[in-house]
């Protein structure tokens, strides 16, 4: 019903920029009916639970982790992609990067998270 797909990971020295895409398909997005939805990315380091980075709300509302305030920043580029411009990047900010979708898919069903298969981020020292 809903599919993410992650564009942008890559290798990236100390200190560099890098900018995520995420792009949803499904007719959910391409109807006449969509309710309030949220949109965003969350990361997973090895060995630790993935965490919320930022998420959009259809009503503009924006969300950050205290860690990537001030460098990270998402934006909402169309009505099926989200993006994620990361600045400053350090070596703790090394994690696959996840897009999400958190909405109800149809008028009949619940709202709940959809997930995107992830896009590694890796900052070099």
């Amino acid at each position: 019903q809903v599919q993410l797909m992650e564009f942008g990971g890559g290798l990236v020295q100390d200190g560099g920029s890098l900018k995520l895409s995420c792009t949803a398909s499904g007719s959910i997005f391409t109807g006449d009916w969509m309710n309030w939805h949220r949109l965003g990315w969350y990361r997973q380091a090895p060995g630790k639970q993935r965490e919320l980075v930022a998420t959009i709300s259809s009503g503009g509302a924006l969300d950050y982790a205290e860690s990537v305030k001030g460098r990270f920043t998402i934006s909402r580029v169309n009505r099926t992609t989200v993006d994620l411009q990361m600045a400053s990047l350090k070596p703790e900010d090394t994690a696959v990067y996840y897009c999400n979708a958190y909405l109800r898919a149809s008028p009949w069903d619940s709202i709940k998270d959809y997930w995107g298969q992830g896009t590694q981020v890796t900052v070099s020292s």
